[in-house]
């Protein structure tokens, strides 16, 4: 019997929308940098022209709760109307790494504060849509632990803290599904985290403990690890994973290099398999994507690595392009790589990567031949 299909289309495109403080101590908000919060008519029927019917957005908590307590969903409202004007599914992100001002994961405010949001969310949600929302309650725990607790990357730009900050991540993280799911019973939970592979430097070095890291936040939001925050395996609905060039190293090293002409990596296909064996749940590659001139190759390479994971056994559900519009820098706003479907001229206007948009054309041919998708 053929698995239920989770989202209505294979291939998904996400829109960058990570709004919060940067190294230099300003506020970023990707969706405003690249117009997509005004853009969005235009960005979605660019989609359903090649077939992506599912998308990645980000409610941007920033811009949503000004003023403690006090929300204006208004703009995300309209992202919402129009895709059911376009027949799109989205995906929506709740935190995707900013926080309101004087907010961070160790404030003694800052659960209570994610529970506010949740239930205003939800409320506001089930005041205008009828079908189940699908909601990531925290983009990417490892990562943003380690950004802003080892790296220094965002608030609280701190060090040596990054367990302390993964903790009251996932503790608000569970905080937040329980409300959605108290005012939301048939919301969807997905989970998105990083798929990384460390290498050791040496032949007898041990890291499989620094590899684990990576599912720590999964395994607490499912009552594996740290039971007295409440987490419950049935948290763990749909789980997405974050794939690209640079997610496998050598030590502390740099990035192995990509193409894999010395064959040092392991193969996607295997670190989807292993993710998908250790927690049995519906699984998607929820973040992937290059830049410049390695994003055909990139993208046939990750879809043929997919494929495989699906025909070996993983409940596999689909590969988000991520993102679908180029992006600036985090740091440096006025840099930016050329990594979307569609590049961004100096008016914001969407220039069609034709190359790119033709391998994604390519690559859903050869999955209409491939019926089990």
């Amino acid at each position: 019997m053929r698995p239920q299909k989770l989202f209505k289309s294979f291939f998904m495109g996400g829109f960058e929308c990570a709004d919060h403080i940067n190294r230099h101590g300003d506020r970023v908000n990707l969706l405003q940098e690249t117009q997509h919060d005004i853009r969005v008519a235009e960005d979605y029927r660019l989609l359903s022209n090649l077939g992506i019917r599912t998308v990645r957005e980000g409610i941007c908590w920033s811009e949503v709760e000004k003023q403690p307590g006090e929300y204006n969903f208004l703009e995300v409202l309209n992202r919402m109307n129009v895709a059911r004007e376009f027949g799109i599914q989205q995906i929506w992100d709740l935190i995707h790494f900013g926080y309101p001002d004087g907010l961070f994961p160790t404030h003694p405010h800052f659960g209570r504060r994610f529970e506010g949001l949740c239930r205003a969310l939800a409320r506001f949600y089930k005041k205008h849509f009828a079908e189940p929302l699908l909601v990531v309650p925290v983009n990417e725990i490892s990562f943003l632990s380690w950004h802003s607790g080892e790296n220094r990357g965002t608030v609280p730009f701190a060090s040596h803290n990054g367990w302390d900050i993964k903790y009251h991540l996932c503790k608000a993280a569970l905080q937040g599904i329980r409300v959605l799911k108290e005012e939301l019973p048939d919301c969807k939970i997905v989970l998105v985290e990083p798929l990384i592979r460390i290498h050791a430097c040496e032949e007898n070095e041990e890291v499989h403990h620094r590899n684990e890291y990576q599912f720590e936040a999964m395994d607490i939001i499912a009552g594996r690890m740290c039971p007295e925050l409440g987490g419950d395996e049935s948290y763990l609905e749909i789980l997405g994973f974050n794939y690209y060039w640079n997610c496998q190293w050598r030590g502390e090293a740099e990035s192995l290099e990509w193409p894999d002409h010395r064959r040092e990596r392991v193969p996607l296909h295997q670190l989807i398999l292993d993710a998908y064996h250790r927690y049995k749940k519906p699984v998607f590659l929820s973040e992937t994507g290059h830049f410049g001139d390695g994003r055909v190759d990139w993208l046939e390479e990750i879809t043929e690595e997919c494929f495989l994971a699906k025909e070996a056994g993983a409940d596999f559900h689909g590969i988000c392009i991520y993102p679908v519009t180029d992006r600036p820098d985090w740091d440096d706003l006025t840099s930016y790589p050329k990594c979307g479907l569609f590049d961004l001229d100096e008016n914001k206007n969407r220039i069609a990567e034709i190359p790119y948009i033709q391998s994604l054309i390519n690559q859903q041919e050869r999955l209409n031949v491939l019926h089990e998708f």
